[in-house]
């Protein structure tokens, strides 16, 4: 018996990753200020949060204590590969549908197809879910910060 790594801390060094990556990236746009943002500031800002959020999820998680099996693998570590289909997909499809359809169907598709990644969320939850952040996005990010992204798109 032995130590082992679980799920909690290679997510969160996961995010870790993904959140120094886009503070990176970031950098390379004009950050500016709390009171006069530029376009590097939102995700500077979101990719400290990730990565912070990453080490809180890494530190909080508990090794497991259990012995490989025969295999040598570790029977804790089992890849969800519904989740990561959903999630990949769930970017792309926040790509295409803002590129072609605007704000509101991006948002909505995002949140259904990565929610649908957790097989304890039924439709009418997941849907719900979906239009519940839609609705808090088109507030924050139209409304208050007044993101350049069209809310609807017909055509392009």
């Amino acid at each position: 018996m032995k130590a082992t790594f679980n799920r909690d801390h290679f997510g969160g060094g996961l995010m870790l990753v993904a959140g120094l990556a886009v503070v990176m990236i970031g950098r390379n746009y004009e950050v500016g200020s709390l009171r006069s943002m530029g376009p590097g500031f939102f995700p500077v800002m979101l990719g400290v949060v990730l990565a912070l959020i990453g080490i809180a999820i890494a530190a909080g998680a508990k090794p497991v204590q259990e012995a490989a099996d025969e295999s040598g693998s570790h029977p804790e570590f089992k890849p969800e590969w519904r989740g990561w289909i959903c999630i990949i997909l769930s970017v792309v499809a926040f790509v295409v549908l803002g590129e072609y359809f605007g704000f509101i169907p991006a948002v909505f598709a995002v949140v259904l197809i990565s929610a649908l990644g957790d097989r304890e969320n039924t439709i009418g939850r997941v849907v719900l879910l979906s239009l519940a952040a839609t609705v808090f996005g088109v507030i924050v990010f139209s409304w208050l910060l007044k993101v350049q992204m069209p809310l609807l798109v017909w055509g392009h």
